[in-house]
C-alpha cells in the first residue's frame, strides 16, 4: 500500500515541486494551500504523512498540527520552517511533530527523512499486530473449559480485568493459575505493557528482596553490577506473584509497604523509586489458615485479596475433561508429528473419572505420553500409565471424609445449576432445609450465579 502524503503550503511553487518529486518516488501526493483547506481534506481522507509550512494564512502549521493530533493521531506531521524560526519548530515537535526541515528545501534529505518515518510507521504497525497476537494468545484461547464453573470464572475475569485492583487467584497446583493471570492482563488497559511472572516457591529465602526490589552494585558479596527487581521490570504493566504464600514473613512486611506506598528501594540504595504496577497473586494454600497459624500476615492477605478468583479443580468441572483431552491430543500431534485421531470411549471414561491430584498439568503429561507411545490412531486404556488404569473408580479421594465432602459439594453444585440458582427449589430437591443449604454453600465456598 502506497504511503499518502498531504503537502500544505501557501506557495504554489513549493507545493508543485514537492508533489512532483514525491510522486516520482512512488508516494501518493495531495496538496492544500493552507491549514484550513488541509483540515477540510482530512475529513474525507486519511493521510499517512502531512508536510506543512509553519507560516501560512488562515491556519498556521502549529495550529494545524494540534488539530491533526486531535482528529488523526496516527498521522505524522513534518513542519517546514526558515532558519530564523527553528525555535518555533522545536516547540512544535514538543507538541507532537515527528520532524522539521529547513528552507530552502533539500529534496534528497527530505526523501530520506520520509523513508525513515515510513519505516518507523511500519514498525509501529508490526509491534501493534504482535501485541494483539500475544493478547489473543493469552485471552481465553489457552484456558479450556465450557463448564458452569468455568463460565462463572470467565464472567468474573471480564469484570475485574479493566480495573487496577489486586487479584488473588486461588486453586490447586496444576490448575493453570498463571493462564488466568495472563488473561486478566491481556484484557486490561495494561495489555501493551510488560507481564512479569515470578514463582515465589522457587526463590531461596535469602534472595527474595533482591529478586523483588533489585539491588545496587556492592550491596552484598557478588553484587558486581546493578540489577533491577521484578517490580521495576514490570513498570507500567502487571506483576504476577505465583505461590505468594511462600514469601517469608520478613519480606511480607516490605511487600506490604510497597503495595501501600507504590515505592521500592533496591538493596544497597537510599533512593526510593516510584513504581506503577498492577499486582496479581496466586496460591494453592489456604491463606486464611496460614494467617491463623501465623505464617502469613493478615494485613498483607487483605491487601492481596481485594478480589479472589477461584480456579476450580478438575473434580469440579469433569465436563471439561474431554475438551482438555482433545486439546492436548491436537497439541502433541503437532509437536510430536503424530496422527492420533482421538480417544477410545473406555479410555475417555477412565480419564474423566480419574482422581487428578496433579490437575490439568498431570492430565497434559499423561496425554503427551499417550500420543507418543500409542501404536494405533486412537488412544486406548493400554496407552495410559498403570496408575491411571488401576484407578477406574469414582475419581474421589481415598480418604472417606474427603470423598464424601467432594461428592456432596459436586451434588449441590449440580442441583443448583439444574434449579437455575433457585435455592429454595434446590433445597427441596436435596431434601434439606433452606438454612442448611445456605450453611453448606457458605462452608464449601460454593458460588451461585447472580451473587
Amino acid at each position: 500500500m502506497n504511503t499518502s502524503i498531504l503537502i500544505v503550503d501557501d506557495e504554489q511553487e513549493i507545493r508543485d515541486s514537492l508533489s512532483e518529486v514525491l510522486t516520482d518516488e512512488g508516494y501518493l501526493t495531495y496538496t492544500a494551500e493552507n491549514g484550513k483547506v488541509a483540515l477540510t481534506m482530512l475529513e474525507d481522507l486519511h493521510y499517512d504523512i502531512i508536510i506543512s509550512d509553519i507560516k501560512m494564512p488562515e491556519l498556521d502549521g502549529v495550529a494545524l498540527l494540534q488539530k491533526v493530533k486531535e482528529q488523526a493521531p496516527d498521522t505524522f506531521v513534518i513542519l517546514i520552517t526558515s532558519y530564523g524560526s527553528t525555535e518555533t519548530a522545536i516547540e512544535a515537535m514538543r507538541h507532537g511533530a515527528i520532524d522539521y526541515v529547513l528552507k530552502p528545501l533539500d529534496f534528497d534529505e527530505l526523501i530520506l527523512r520520509i523513508k525513515n518515518i515510513v519505516l518507523h510507521k511500519d514498525l509501529i504497525r508490526e509491534v501493534r499486530f504482535l501485541r494483539q497476537e500475544i493478547s489473543s494468545q493469552y485471552n481465553y484461547e489457552h484456558i479450556i473449559g465450557e463448564s458452569v464453573a468455568m463460565k462463572r470464572m470467565y464472567k468474573l475475569i471480564d469484570k475485574v480485568a479493566p480495573s487496577t485492583s489486586t487479584v488473588l487467584v486461588a486453586g490447586r497446583s496444576g490448575t493453570g493459575k498463571e493462564l488466568v493471570a495472563r488473561a486478566i492482563h491481556a484484557r486490561s488497559e495494561r495489555a501493551h505493557r510488560p507481564f512479569v511472572a515470578i514463582n515465589c516457591g522457587a526463590i531461596p529465602e535469602t534472595l527474595f528482596e533482591s529478586e523483588l526490589f533489585g539491588y545496587k552494585k556492592g550491596a552484598f558479596t557478588g553484587a558486581s553490577k546493578d540489577k533491577d527487581g521484578v517490580f521495576k521490570a514490570a513498570a507500567g504493566g502487571t506483576l504476577f506473584l505465583d505461590e505468594v504464600g511462600e514469601i517469608p514473613l520478613q519480606v511480607q512486611v516490605k511487600l506490604l509497604r510497597v503495595i501501600e506506598t507504590r515505592e521500592i528501594k533496591p538493596l544497597g540504595s537510599n533512593v526510593v523509586i516510584p513504581v506503577n504496577v498492577r499486582l496479581l497473586a496466586a496460591t494453592n494454600r489456604d491463606l486464611v489458615k496460614e494467617v491463623e497459624i501465623g505464617r502469613f500476615r493478615e494485613d498483607l492477605y487483605y491487601r492481596l485479596n481485594i478480589i479472589e478468583i477461584y480456579l476450580p479443580a478438575l473434580a469440579e468441572r469433569k465436563d471439561d475433561i474431554p475438551l482438555l483431552v482433545n486439546h492436548f491430543v491436537n497439541k502433541y500431534n503437532n509437536e510430536l508429528k503424530r496422527r492420533i485421531v482421538g480417544v477410545e470411549n473406555d479410555a475417555m471414561k477412565l480419564l474423566v473419572n480419574y482422581n487428578w491430584k496433579g490437575e490439568v498439568r498431570e492430565l497434559e503429561n499423561i496425554i503427551e505420553r499417550a500420543v507418543l507411545l500409542s501404536d494405533g490412531d486412537m488412544i486406548s486404556v493400554e496407552d495410559l500409565p498403570e496408575r491411571a488404569q488401576k484407578s477406574a473408580n469414582s475419581g474421589y479421594p481415598d480418604n472417606l471424609k474427603e470423598a464424601t465432602r467432594d461428592f456432596e459439594k459436586s451434588h449441590i453444585v449440580q442441583t443448583l445449576d439444574r434449579s437455575d440458582g433457585d435455592k429454595a427449589k434446590a433445597a427441596e430437591t436435596l431434601g434439606i432445609g433452606l438454612s442448611s443449604l445456605y450453611r453448606k454453600i457458605d462452608d464449601m465456598g460454593i458460588e451461585v450465579d447472580g451473587e
